[in-house]
């Protein structure tokens, strides 16, 4: 077996720093000198850890300047008395000059940090109507079963989007395509009021058109950090990211309702619609598809982020066929777990305020803190289950293995914790199973979600668009069914008895036919 070197890096280093530091590169001893070696780079080895050292040479009238490269870092010179050099050294002084008190950050770190931000006002967005659907639904008279309708629009023009937008992530990079999404889903937000004021045909081709916006944001996130991080801190980087989309979750459920009180209806939507189009303004300027178009991106960090692919993903433009797709068992895996992810997800996103105030009479500033505070430690979950993910992986064990572990627990963890709230007789109870099945359906983030890029990584936002419009198919129909599923039997417990049984038989399937293995090439 081939002995496996880990090189850690962290996110923030010094300006003066000669190495970056890296969370979790591992790379094996044989490939990465193997590569080197074809650029005739000289290697020492020591016993305490691997020592590089890039000797002076002249070549072509160039000379460069020597440097050393340790395993827990990665460093790379610049091209001394040369123009190439004078431009190299130009490039690092404006990254330092970026940099706060000494202090610089890694462009990924912005990557993420932007990402996360923006995947943040992405969830705040769709639950600022899961809070207000409350007082409109009394002003207007709406019936719990139209009240399901109302909630699904968005999935309407979601379940579309998903598809183009992969697709378009891939051939263009996911920096363009989640712009465009981030602005109509923004002026859609702004519109919501008034049209549920105007119409309800309106309101439902308003959050339809604002489905067909955010529906671009996953393909678009999963693409980017595809290209922007190595492959063993992936894990945490869509852990960040879905972070924040979780805590998008709380800050809606805990503002939403002080704003309607304070200022209206209006203001909530028109605060997180103000926020997304004020993201456009540092997103644009700031953001690349590739760290290989970045200006500011440092020698160091590039050369960290291409050592720690695998391969080099390469995109034809060309989009392999429906049936070659779904030819492969390990693709329905992913079909299955999609599905089943958002049947559950959007049943406790969309329904859980009128849980709280059906089931425990609670008021509406009461339903959203007991709505809150689950989707908050899922956001603490779901960065440890990618954390947990990149360190087994680089602890020698196989990306298959990984992915059913986080998988499993990602859908046993929820089964049983909806079971569970079947029984809760206070709020407190309740908001306890929540969080124990929204803590634990986090993990899923590090099985199925991350998958798409080990069977597919060339086609990864276009087969995540392909899966997620199957699984939105399914979130419209859990919708819309707990909402009949209410109003006939008049409590949830069927429905959610239905939703863990579906979690426990997945389970099965994802372990028995789930790869880690690159399957489409």
């Amino acid at each position: 077996m081939t002995a496996v070197t880990p090189i850690k890096s962290i996110f923030l280093v010094p300006s003066n720093a000669p190495r970056l530091k890296s969370i979790g590169l591992t790379k094996t001893h044989q490939r990465f000198q193997s590569n080197v070696i074809s650029k005739g780079i000289k290697w020492e080895e020591n016993t305490s850890f691997v020592q590089k050292r890039l000797k002076t040479e002249e070549k072509n009238g160039i000379t460069k300047r020597k440097i050393s490269c340790r395993a827990e870092g990665v460093d790379r010179g610049f091209l001394v008395g040369t123009e190439a050099g004078r431009v190299a050294e130009e490039k690092e002084e404006r990254r330092r000059e970026s940099g706060l008190f000494g202090i610089v950050l890694t462009e990924r770190l912005k990557v993420v940090s932007l990402v996360a931000f923006v995947m943040c006002l992405c969830n705040a967005d769709r639950v600022v109507m899961s809070v207000a659907i409350v007082p409109l639904a009394e002003a207007h008279g709406w019936s719990s079963s139209f009240l399901g309708i109302v909630q699904s629009s968005f999935l309407w023009g979601y379940i579309f989007s998903s598809v183009i937008g992969g697709a378009l992530a891939d051939k263009y990079g996911g920096k363009r395509v989640l712009a465009w999404g981030v602005t109509v889903w923004s002026l859609a937000t702004l519109l919501t009021p008034w049209a549920a004021n105007h119409s309800t045909a309106m309101l439902l081709a308003v959050r339809a058109v604002f489905g067909l916006a955010e529906g671009v944001a996953f393909p678009s996130m999963n693409t980017l950090l595809s290209r922007w991080f190595p492959c063993n801190e992936r894990a945490s980087a869509v852990g960040i990211s879905m972070a924040g989309f979780h805590i998008g979750n709380v800050i809606s459920f805990l503002l939403t309702p002080i704003i309607m009180s304070t200022i209206g209806i209006h203001g909530a939507f028109a605060l997180f619609s103000s926020l997304g189009l004020l993201w456009l303004t540092v997103w644009l300027p700031g953001v690349t598809n590739d760290p290989r178009e970045s200006r500011l991106i440092s020698d160091t960090e590039l050369e960290l982020i291409q050592a720690g692919k695998t391969e080099t993903i390469m995109n034809s433009g060309k989009l392999p066929s429906l049936r070659e797709l779904f030819s492969k068992i390990p693709t329905w895996a992913i079909v299955f777990a999609n599905v089943t992810n958002n049947w559950g997800y959007f049943v406790l996103l969309s329904w859980m305020p009128v849980y709280f105030k059906t089931v425990f009479n609670v008021n509406l500033k009461q339903a959203a803190w007991f709505s809150a505070v689950p989707w908050g430690m899922m956001a603490i979950a779901g960065y440890i289950a990618g954390r947990a993910s990149d360190y087994l992986i680089k602890a020698g064990y196989s990306i298959t293995l990984v992915r059913k572990i986080m998988q499993s627990i990602g859908f046993i963890g929820p089964g049983v914790s909806l079971l569970c709230l079947n029984y809760a007789k206070t709020p407190t109870a309740a908001s306890i199973c929540l969080t124990a099945a929204l803590s634990l359906s986090a993990f899923s983030q590090a099985g199925f979600l991350l998958n798409m890029q080990d069977i597919a990584p060339q086609y990864a936002g276009f087969l995540h668009g392909i899966t997620n419009s199957v699984g939105t198919l399914a979130a419209i129909v859990s919708t819309i069914g707990t909402g009949y599923f209410v109003q006939w039997l008049g409590s949830f417990q069927a429905f959610l008895t239905v939703t863990a049984v579906l979690y426990f038989i997945t389970t099965i399937f994802w372990n028995v036919y789930a790869t880690g293995e690159r399957v489409f090439y």
